[in-house]
């Protein structure tokens, strides 16, 4: 025997469907998961497509490591090549205990070329997937363990934009890695 009967479960039906409508969302969209609140959720492969015109290389791998990143890369990683360039994909935290964060970077002639937040998961500091802010980074080339440019400041942000610096560095030190 069911607890609920037909009446009240529609009406939880009905309720769930306006609290979900007030918040203007669907029910589809509320089964998407929490990915569809993300600020910035770009699917690697929609950023890899329009990086190379639609014509996405076949992946290739390089070493992983650390490479200043809070979060090491596995022992391979992946990354793509064409023209020239070479295109990124991978996560790093701001601060431990803070969720992961996707970006993709692209590498040409030993400097980032474009940089893109793909999946931004936090709450705050989101500032840093802006093209204003992603636009410091172009032209960037590595240097020792940061990169060779100042990158200001956000208030409030300052363990994002750190960890931006380290991907960027990251992108430049696994290009160096791989050949030509």
């Amino acid at each position: 025997m069911n607890p609920l009967s037909n009446s009240k479960r529609s009406f939880l039906r009905a309720g769930l469907g306006l609290s979900l409508a007030g918040l203007g969302i669907s029910r589809a969209q509320a089964a998407g998961g929490l990915e569809q609140f993300y600020k910035y959720n770009i699917p690697p492969e929609t950023w890899l497509a329009e990086v190379f015109g639609g014509q996405v290389p076949p992946p290739q791998v390089a070493p992983g490591g650390s490479f200043g990143l809070m979060q090491p890369l596995p022992g391979r990683v992946r990354y793509w090549r064409a023209n020239g360039r070479t295109a990124w994909v991978f996560d790093d935290i701001g601060k431990v205990g803070y969720a992961p964060t996707t970006c993709g970077f692209v590498v040409k002639a030993g400097a980032i070329e474009s940089a893109k937040v793909l999946i931004y998961r936090e709450s705050r500091a989101d500032q840093v997937g802006t093209p204003s802010f992603l636009n410091q980074l172009i032209g960037a080339k590595s240097a020792g363990a940061g990169i060779d440019r100042k990158v200001d400041n956000i208030s409030g942000a300052t363990y994002s934009v750190d960890m931006m610096k380290r991907m960027a560095n990251a992108a430049l030190q696994l290009d160096k890695t791989v050949p030509a």
